[in-house]
């Protein structure tokens, strides 16, 4: 593979001699994930990462997986799974080609993130293709082997900004040694006050999800935990244990969105603190205790981001309808969090070689 990145790094030091921008790419199966520019860059060409593969380093009992960026996410969790291990994040698969760098650039999360935590929670090292064509190195393969601020976890959600993600080592966990899921009937509002009550007791709860009246609660660890956990829930409350085929198949298709509610345009992502009230603006997916609110509504971005940043939250526009393509797809940052961003990349990246307008509109003039 060392001829591989030496084709890379070539690469970018001849678009870097002749001005020319290059279009990150590993799997190519989030396109619609980011900024929408009105019209392609003609200047710009593919920089692919598909062909930089492979498992470098894999030492089960240290719960570290060190891999090249263009390796299929579904081979790292093959043999994730052989290990009774996996991804604690349980990044959404938009497709067999899916890489395990465009899962850390994208900085998208599943059902477990309220309980697993963040994306870049997990990396713990990553080496960088620089604007320069220079490989730069950050973090390393341990929990904590660094003094101040660990770079390779600005990666997550970078989305190409910093340049381009080549290597990384990635923190992985068991596999939970019993699952359950639990179906509730409940408003949203109860839901909200449900999901809030249980975040400060100590239940093995990796994910919940609210849909039209009926909320679902999965339970994840020993089976002695489990069960004491389902018991605390159902107390005197009506309740349904999903068969273990039919739990399988409603989270994954949370995680890899290809639930039916995922079809509707257009789609908004609001994070919000998880004790939010229900906004009552749509039907709505509640994941995260509260904390993600999927929702697909006819009010006005101009309207509809306000409300949201009035809740302490922010609104993405995950999925815009066919006349919705001039509407910025994240939601704006202020002034003093913008200027960082594009400082830190403008340090990396000062030509704005990779992914312009990708993470942050193109400034014109």
């Amino acid at each position: 593979m060392r001829h591989e990145l030496t084709r890379l790094c070539q690469q970018v030091q001849d678009a870097q001699a002749e001005s020319r921008r290059l279009s990150i790419v590993g799997g190519n199966t989030k396109p619609f994930y980011g900024e929408r520019n009105p019209e392609p860059d003609p200047a710009s060409e593919p920089l692919s990462i598909a062909g930089y593969q492979g498992i470098i380093n894999y030492e089960p009992s240290e719960l570290v997986l060190t891999a090249r960026a263009g390796t299929r996410l579904a081979d790292v969790e093959a043999t994730l799974h052989k290990h009774g291990q996996m991804l604690g994040f349980e990044p959404p698969r938009f497709g067999d080609n899916a890489t395990l760098g465009g899962c850390i650039a994208a900085g998208l999360a599943g059902p477990s993130r309220m309980a697993a935590g963040h994306v870049s929670d997990f990396v713990l090292g990553a080496r960088l293709l620089s604007s320069s064509g220079d490989v730069l190195s950050f973090g390393g393969e341990v929990m904590k082997n660094v003094a101040g601020y660990d770079v390779s976890r600005l990666l997550a959600g970078s989305l190409g900004g910093l340049g381009a993600i080549v290597e990384l080592s990635v923190k992985v966990i068991p596999q939970p040694a019993h699952e359950r899921t639990l179906q509730l009937q409940a408003s949203h509002a109860q839901a909200i006050e449900l999901c809030n009550g249980w975040r400060f007791l100590p239940l093995p709860i990796t994910a919940t999800a609210h849909l039209d009246d009926t909320l679902h609660v999965r339970l994840s660890g020993s089976r002695a935990a489990v069960e004491s956990a389902h018991e605390e829930i159902t107390a005197r409350r009506g309740h349904q244990v999903l068969a273990e085929a039919d739990a399988g198949a409603f989270w994954t298709g949370l995680r890899d969105q290809t639930h039916e509610f995922f079809e509707q345009r257009p789609l908004w992502r609001l994070s919000v603190p998880p004790s939010t009230a229900d906004l009552q603006l749509g039907r709505s997916l509640t994941e995260w205790h509260g904390g993600l609110r999927w929702l697909s509504t006819s009010m006005p971005a101009a309207e509809l981001r306000p409300l949201v940043a009035r809740h302490g939250g922010n609104a993405t526009l995950y999925r815009a309808a066919d006349h919705a393509h001039d509407i910025p797809f994240f939601h704006p940052l202020d002034e003093v969090t913008e200027r960082i961003n594009r400082r830190m990349m403008d340090e990396l990246d000062p030509q704005g070689m990779f992914h312009p307008g990708r993470r942050l509109p193109v400034q014109q003039g």
